[in-house]
């Protein structure tokens, strides 16, 4: 028996000294990883002490300062109700950064579960999920997350439910092909001749050989979350129009396209911070990726 332990185990991913050195010589050599995760971490920082860096509230009117171009005192300018855009910014990172999360997360691990279960159970169970899989995949994705939030009303929730709905099938693929080749391999074989359950098989010994691939699709997900997320915004399908979102706050300053101050800012807020998710994927992609190494 001494011997199942390193035939269950051999090769899942673990943590090992190897991969703390490929990620440092990964940092080297690609240094745009590194900047991503800093203006991440920046944007979560300021997500979590918005209240304490902004200078204004996000709400607070001032009809006699309204429209004012960047200045002093009002880094970003004000829009057409003297709101302070700097503040607002600030605060919006608080509503847009957790429902890109929360999308991304709550769709991908429905993904990875449904996909890993069609992938390991095979016959009707796998073309049941597979072809409810392929029916929302069958809708582009803005147009069946459009319809989701119309049909539930404009909110946060809401809107954060639609994406989820239409996030988690691209996983189910990815996870189910992942388990089929994985099922095959002979550690796995060896685990099931010793008698060991479906359950531990598919989690324990099938499951952490394939998450890594969906590690580095949900990283650069994340950005596309959060403009899929600021599109509903845009176009009135997400949060109240007095909030901070940044997509709301970008729909608003085309009405005023000539005051610039009004979009540039918070469009610049989802460019930067969609990039950094982008470079941080990349990176991950070339850490975690065994063809990639030449492996």
């Amino acid at each position: 028996m001494s011997s199942i332990s390193p035939i269950t185990f051999s090769t899942p991913v673990s943590a090992s000294p190897s991969l703390w050195r490929r990620l440092r010589y990964h940092l080297r050599r690609n240094p745009l990883v590194l900047a991503g995760a800093i203006i991440v971490a920046l944007w979560l920082v300021i997500a979590l002490q918005a209240p304490n860096i902004a200078p204004y509230q996000p709400l607070a009117q001032d009809l006699v300062n309204r429209k004012l171009t960047p200045n002093p005192t009002y880094l970003f300018g004000t829009d057409e109700l003297g709101r302070d855009i700097f503040s607002r910014v600030l605060w919006g990172s608080r509503i847009t950064i957790p429902a890109g999360l929360a999308v991304i997360i709550i769709g991908s691990s429905l993904g990875v579960i449904i996909g890993a279960v069609a992938g390991y159970v095979g016959g009707v169970g796998d073309e049941l999920l597979m072809r409810l899989t392929e029916l929302f995949m069958a809708f582009p994705t803005i147009i069946l997350a459009m319809a989701v939030t119309a049909a539930l009303g404009p909110d946060i929730r809401n809107a954060v439910l639609a994406l989820v709905v239409v996030w988690w099938p691209r996983y189910a693929r990815v996870l189910r092909g992942l388990v089929l080749e994985v099922k095959a391999q002979e550690y796995v074989e060896a685990a099931r001749s010793v008698g060991a359950g479906g359950g531990y098989i598919l989690f324990r010994t099938i499951l952490p050989n394939c998450i890594a691939p969906a590690v580095i699709l949900a990283t650069l997900d994340i950005g596309t979350a959060i403009i899929v997320f600021a599109s509903l915004s845009f176009i009135g399908l997400g949060p109240d129009p007095s909030s901070p979102e940044w997509g709301r706050m970008v729909s608003i300053g085309i009405d005023f396209f000539d005051q610039w101050w009004m979009w540039l800012f918070p469009g610049l807020a989802i460019a930067s911070l969609v990039m950094a998710f982008n470079f941080i994927g990349d990176g991950l992609r070339d850490i975690l990726d065994p063809r990639l190494r030449g492996e």
